[in-house]
């Protein structure tokens, strides 16, 4: 028996015969007889499985799924457009909001991106700091996807435990930026301040306290008959798939492939730091868990050594038409007052010219590419997001699995809408 096709089509308006205003359904064509043998069912954009506005459209046959199609663009956010009316400052603002969950790590991947633009060299203080607000996002992103993805497969004490430590994380934020998530930390050449009394030793008590839960997590879920049958098996991809489908992050490595921007094109000193490329083997749902979790363990390392060699020093380039100057001067200097309010006026101008800097977001590679001509305001502001790239794999992982298992292959990308429909 041949396999029928299923057309879609979105609902467009129209008009019926007595003039009132109809709208065309999705619509499933079948071929004669076979009508009754598959079901498409909508999961989202409003379903706590989907992460946020999402629609999976899924053909069934019973409850194997035949083909899975996700629909986007229900947030309408226009981040990149909106960046081209903007000087380079007023678009970390957005960047915050592209991947609510891991805000720093967008903000210091746009401010790279200008910074090279510019030509601007920032300090060493700036680049330790902007080191652990990477980690720090990584952290919180690892625990939100930890405790989401236990939430969808049935586990619920696993998420109250990576919830707290998000939380921990979040108030050393909301020390150093006074937001939780929309931190806005980075200034082209800088950040927004430094980081306040306390903020060290708070920090490295969260990393010699942290792999206690990571422990007890493992020791609760990794060994579990019920999450292992979930997971293992479940939405695989080999290497060459992953990498035709261009993925990269955690869904990546856990295909076996051992690329992370942080060693392969290094950023921020990353070089210099210790820390090891998690990779799995069998490139499924439980293998993107082992590495998560483990990459959560290489981030504390990396903050560890992060505190250790925290120099001394500005945090902001000493160019007054790049950083605004200290308030004080700006009351009582006449030309700092001047470059103050050419900087809040027009904006910092970069060259002409065009610039792409990569990072390794929590969730993959995260590009910023700009356009400039000259003026305070990009030309063209394109962002490479890791979740839209990694959810182009989800219908080939989809296929032949159940249901059930598509939850879990869903939870598995770990995607953030933000970034996904822009």
């Amino acid at each position: 028996m041949s396999k029928r096709t299923v057309e879609l089509e979105l609902a467009t308006p129209g008009v019926d015969a007595q003039g009132r205003a109809t709208r065309v359904p999705l619509t499933a064509a079948a071929e004669p007889g076979l009508a009754e043998e598959h079901m498409l069912v909508n999961i989202g954009p409003q379903h706590p499985a989907t992460h946020g506005v999402l629609r999976l459209v899924v053909e069934l046959d019973g409850e194997t799924v035949v083909r899975c199609i996700p629909h986007l663009g229900y947030l309408h956010s226009g981040f990149e457009k909106l960046g081209e009316y903007r000087h380079y400052n007023q678009i970390i603002p957005l960047t915050d909001r592209t991947d609510y969950l891991s805000p720093m790590s967008n903000n210091v991947g746009f401010a790279l991106a200008a910074e090279t633009l510019m030509g601007i060299e920032i300090t060493p203080r700036c680049t330790v700091l902007r080191v652990i607000a990477c980690e720090m996002s990584r952290i919180i992103s690892h625990m939100v996807w930890l405790g989401t993805t236990s939430i969808d497969l049935g586990a619920f004490t696993p998420f109250l435990w990576a919830f707290q430590e998000r939380e921990r994380i979040y108030d050393l934020q909301e020390m150093w930026t006074g937001a939780r998530l929309t931190t806005s930390l980075t200034r082209v050449g800088g950040l927004m301040a430094d980081i306040p009394d306390g903020f060290v030793e708070k920090l490295r008590h969260f990393t010699q306290t942290f792999p206690k839960t990571l422990a007890e997590i493992d020791g609760v879920l990794t060994r579990n008959a019920v999450w292992a049958g979930r997971t293992q098996g479940v939405g695989t991809l080999t290497a060459a798939e992953a990498t035709n489908h261009s993925l990269s992050g955690p869904m990546l490595r856990a295909s076996g492939v051992a690329y992370d921007v942080r060693k392969d094109k290094p950023y921020l000193g990353y070089e210099t730091y210790d820390f090891d490329v998690v990779v799995g083997e069998h490139g499924d749902v439980f293998d993107r868990y082992l590495v998560r979790l483990e990459e959560c363990h290489q981030s504390n390392r990396i903050l560890q050594q992060a505190l250790d060699r925290l120099p001394d020093g500005p945090i902001n380039v000493d160019d007054p038409r790049v950083i605004l100057p200290p308030k004080t001067r700006a009351m009582s200097d006449m030309e700092a007052m001047i470059f103050h309010f050419k900087q809040v006026m027009e904006g910092v101008k970069a060259p002409v010219g065009e610039a792409y800097v990569g990072i390794e977001n929590p969730k993959g590679e995260l590009g910023n590419y700009l356009v400039s001509d000259g003026t305070a305001k990009p030309v063209r502001w394109r962002i490479r997001p890791p979740s839209f790239i990694n959810l182009s794999a989800l219908p080939r992982m989809a296929e032949g699995h159940l249901l059930s298992d598509l939850i879990a292959i869903n939870a598995s990308v770990d995607i953030v809408m933000g970034e996904v429909d822009r």
